[in-house]
């Protein structure tokens, strides 16, 4: 299985989307688990862009400062 790889901005656009669906009651009980699921996984892949891009940019400017 080929996992399609996503920018953290249509991440966050997805995110808002499920977000936006669960506060409006939009998700019926069959779709539930699946959008929670679902949006675990992004706030996962957008914690971790952050943390990863927080470190590259440590490392540039400590590189920078030597």
């Amino acid at each position: 299985m080929t996992k399609k790889t996503i920018s953290y901005k249509s991440a966050m656009e997805e995110l808002q989307i499920i977000v936006d669906k669960l506060e409006s009651k939009a998700v019926d009980i069959d779709e539930l688990t699946e959008s929670v699921k679902r949006a675990a996984e992004l706030v996962a892949f957008c914690q971790n862009k952050l943390r990863s891009t927080e470190k590259e940019m440590k490392t540039l400017f400590d590189e920078a400062d030597e």
